[in-house]
């Protein structure tokens, strides 16, 4: 079974959410140990996100939603409306953390509706409102996924093998993921599903997470260097490309862990479909191309100095952004809880984003 990264656990057995903490995998400790770490306050959520102890669209949502909750729960004597302007400014804070991500502004935006919309509430009932908010974004994307992996599951054969790059699994959501979903849908049809995981530079995403959580299931998972994507396909290994997204622009440009965009034009040489898998909290259907969408530019260390030892020489000037934006182009489908996009995606997303 995939595993679960991110949880809410209230204080006491009484059924209420609040008062409560955030319980995640840290993954930042994978693939050496396996670390839960807990947390309460908006400053130590705010680390976990920008370091990426937690990470992946989804579930930055999803820890975003439950930070407004920490954030405000153990307030004491605020009227309602001083704990709505609470609830704000902690949304504002959150929302500083990671810039490309789309779910985490949608998840911020629905808590900021709730908490206005909670204005004739009593300030207790407030702070509980917003809790059982932030549990149904957790909730609805647990659903999103497992449907996202029914549908993707539709695609794959017995015996086939699937590339992935970086990690868009258990991890990086609430359960199932997105582009690993259908794996493990496959897995508990029966099918027999072999997938190569990139190593994705320079974090190690896939190395360290996607196939330490396929080993935790027991899905057969062969790990590659990234520049080895291009010979695995010459040598008739891939039969499809599975990825994430962190954001998708209204024709369908995905922007993915930098390295996406590469794969793409290597699966376009070698005649293998290439399928972006994402939840439609992803669309960003106010952005007419990738070309809008915008691009986090991480520090130096994480490649002069990313495993803990320098690897470059000192000074030397860096360029890294975490994403690159794949072309509609370069996509066969996009994959999402309401089934199986194709293009023309202007026209196809909009059906999906009921």
């Amino acid at each position: 079974m995939p595993v679960r990264p991110i949880e809410w656990i209230p204080e006491d057995s009484s059924g209420k959410l609040i008062p409560g903490h955030i319980r995640m995998i840290d993954q930042t400790s994978l693939p050496e140990g396996l670390k839960h770490i807990e947390m309460d306050n908006l400053d130590e959520i705010c680390e976990a996100i920008r370091m990426l102890r937690v990470r992946g669209a989804p579930a930055i949502g999803i820890a975003a939603g439950m930070g407004v909750v920490a954030a405000i729960q153990n307030l004491p004597d605020r009227t309602t409306e001083q704990l709505i302007v609470e609830a704000g400014r902690a949304a504002d804070r959150l929302a500083l953390t990671r810039p490309t991500a789309v779910n985490l502004f949608k998840a911020l935006d629905r808590m900021k509706a709730t908490a206005a919309a909670g204005a004739s509430l009593a300030p207790d009932a407030l702070k509980e409102r917003l809790a059982s908010e932030a549990m149904l974004i957790l909730e609805e994307d647990r659903e999103m996924c497992r449907r996202i992996g029914s549908h993707g599951a539709s695609l794959l054969a017995d015996g086939q093998t699937i590339l992935t790059h970086c990690n868009a699994g258990s991890l990086a959501t609430s359960e199932y993921g997105t582009a690993l979903a259908p794996i493990y849908t496959a897995a508990e049809q029966g099918k027999r599903v072999h997938v190569y995981a990139d190593e994705t530079r320079p974090l190690l995403q896939g190395s360290r997470l996607t196939a330490w959580e396929l080993m935790q299931a027991g899905i057969d998972v062969t790990l590659i260097c990234d520049n080895m994507a291009a010979q695995v396909m010459k040598e008739g290994r891939i039969d499809a490309v599975f990825v994430g997204a962190d954001r998708i622009a209204a024709n369908g440009d995905s922007a993915n862990k930098i390295g996406t965009y590469g794969v793409a034009l290597l699966a376009r040489a070698h005649n293998i479909p290439f399928y972006v898998l994402a939840p439609t909290s992803t669309f960003d259907m106010t952005l007419k191309s990738g070309s809008e969408i915008p691009i986090e530019q991480r520090g130096p260390e994480e490649i002069i100095c990313g495993m803990g030892r320098q690897t470059a020489p000192t000074g030397v000037r860096v360029y890294s952004p975490a994403f690159d934006v794949t072309p509609a182009s370069l996509i066969a489908g996009i994959i999402c809880e309401n089934g199986i996009a194709r293009p023309d995606f202007g026209t196809s997303l909009r059906l999906m984003h009921k």
